[in-house]
């Protein structure tokens, strides 16, 4: 199954691992859910880091932590009709295409929901990037640890040392 290239306002299937969930010490998300790329980094060869904003079905407890999904982009997508809210103050950050990218519910042959608009994804990555520093991903904490990880995924996948 192909992979889609990942940009901002790409909405794909992936398990996310909530900033609470990651002080708990848990290292894996609980539940599979759609989630907005906000930012791409590509910082070497092929290594790519991606940051994604979750979707939930909770309304935010402060309403500025999250913006509503209007019904029509919703359907857009394919989701469900409930009441949505992309959380825009916490995000993951991961090497792509990573083990936690998931197929979308009910189809094996697709891992995105598709595109949100250019302004309303805009306005996603610009209030996610005023979010505190990334917690819930141990490649969030320290940039160098990115680079390492992705330096030895790189090693890894091509059989070389890490450079």
């Amino acid at each position: 199954m192909p992979l889609p290239s990942p940009h901002p306002g790409l909405v794909i299937s992936y398990s996310y691992l909530w900033q609470d969930q990651h002080r708990r010490g848990e290292e894996e998300g609980r539940k599979d859910r759609p989630c907005a790329i906000v930012l791409v980094r590509q910082i070497i060869d092929d290594a790519v880091i991606v940051s994604v904003v979750p979707v939930t079905h909770s309304p935010p407890a402060d309403p500025a932590d999250a913006m509503a999904m209007p019904p029509g982009l919703k359907r857009h997508l394919g989701l469900d009709d409930q009441p949505s809210w992309i959380v825009i103050s916490e995000l993951n950050d991961y090497v792509w295409p990573g083990p936690d990218l998931r197929p979308i519910p009910g189809k094996t042959d697709r891992y995105d929901y598709g595109v949100l608009p250019p302004s309303f994804s805009g306005n996603c990555r610009k209030r996610s990037s005023r979010a505190s520093p990334p917690k819930s991903s141990p490649l969030s904490h320290e940039p160098s640890e990115a680079l390492k990880t992705a330096r030895s995924m790189v090693a890894s996948a091509t059989g070389s040392g890490a450079r």
